[in-house]
């Protein structure tokens, strides 16, 4: 069965192509994958069309006339929610505009290059539709789940339902955490959510430096990380080439850039360099984790959330010959079962929790 698609732009050549490029695209049996049921040029015929065609997913602009795409995203999801891909500028404004969409629920979001839809690339249209298809996958997840569609409101009261640990629970865990030295959190769609949601629940006094993998280009992990240091109690601050890990600090690794570590002794410090070929992800999961593992061995706690692939899995298989601990996010709680089934299905992952009981665990850290 087609994949149906309701395509959302003001641009009326890039609504074209994205149709063209989506409906060219056939299975194995010669059968069409994606069929676009509809086409709107504002936020509010976006709202009129879900209602009346019911897509499996929707592409989103942002900017757009009479109503924008945030605004779009948060009726939509309150009324009829439906997996939103947000196409967004590659630009500062762009980045905090999409972390506002996904804070409103939109799945995923996909950064617009103008060039690339204009030019017959075969990886960008590989691209842009292995996303739809990815996104179109929650239909049934979202369509059950409103809460999905996390407004800041809910997310504040998500937190504070949290099941306060008893005392024996609050012993057992400041054991298992006092012989760590270090936290690193890897999470790719559905993650900019999940990362503050777990990060929100660190207390202001926590004792380890925290180094944060999530996929995002160049210009998003600046806005990220500003978004979540107004929101954490911890500081938290995108990574430079140089910076030393501090404990209570939170770097977020660079969009475009790969995350290492140097140093000798207690003190050590960020290396960043540009992805070489054949790396498929910058920042990439396995190349911190494996860094993170070289330099601090068996005092490592990795916490694996939502995410497309499998990238974390081969970064958490060397920490655990090292002694670490790696925790995985639970499929019911995740956007996409794709990082965390990986380190699961191998074995590696210690504790199974979900995203609520994660949260409840790392608010023990002290």
């Amino acid at each position: 069965m087609a994949v149906k698609v309701l395509i959302v732009d003001d641009s009326g050549f890039i609504c074209k192509r994205i149709k063209e490029i989506l409906e060219e695209s056939k299975d194995s049996e010669g059968r069409a994958e994606f069929e676009v049921i509809g086409i709107a040029n504002n936020g509010l015929q976006a709202i009129r069309l879900t209602a009346a065609l019911s897509p499996d997913v929707i592409t989103m602009d942002i900017e757009m006339p009479l109503m924008d795409g945030i605004t779009a995203v948060k009726r939509i999801m309150a009324e009829t929610p439906t997996p939103i891909l947000m196409f967004s500028a590659m630009t500062q404004v762009g980045a905090q505009a999409t972390l506002d969409a996904l804070h409103a629920g939109a799945v995923d979001f996909l950064p617009k290059r103008l060039d690339e839809i204009d030019a017959d690339r075969e990886t960008a249209k590989r691209l842009l539709r292995r996303r739809v298809r990815m996104v179109a996958l929650q239909t049934g997840k979202i369509k059950t789940k409103s809460s999905v569609a996390l407004t800041k409101d809910k997310i504040e009261l998500a937190e504070t339902s949290l099941e306060k640990p008893t005392k024996h629970e609050v012993q057992q865990t400041a054991k298992q955490f006092g012989a760590l030295r270090i936290m690193v959190i890897a999470a790719s769609t559905g993650g900019p959510v999940a990362v503050q949601k777990v990060l929100s629940q660190v207390p202001q006094s926590c004792p380890l430096p925290v180094i944060i993998v999530q996929h995002m280009p160049q210009n998003f992990t600046a806005s990220f990380a500003e978004r979540l240091d107004q929101l954490c109690r911890i500081r938290v601050r995108e990574a430079r080439d140089g910076d030393t890990l501090e404990p209570g600090t939170a770097l977020v690794a660079a969009g475009g850039m790969q995350l290492e570590l140097k140093g000798s002794g207690v003190r050590k410090s960020i290396v960043l360099r540009p992805k070489i070929a054949g790396e498929i992800y910058s920042p990439c999961a396995d190349i911190t984790l494996a860094s993170v593992a070289r330099h601090f061995h068996d005092a490592v706690l990795a916490v694996v959330l939502t995410g497309m692939g499998s990238d974390g899995k081969e970064g958490a298989r060397k920490l655990k010959q090292a002694g670490s601990i790696v925790w995985a996010q639970n499929e019911e709680s995740c956007t996409i079962y794709g990082m965390p089934k990986a380190v699961i299905d191998a074995g590696l992952a210690d504790n199974v929790y979900s995203l609520d009981e994660i949260g409840r665990q790392l608010s023990r850290i002290t």
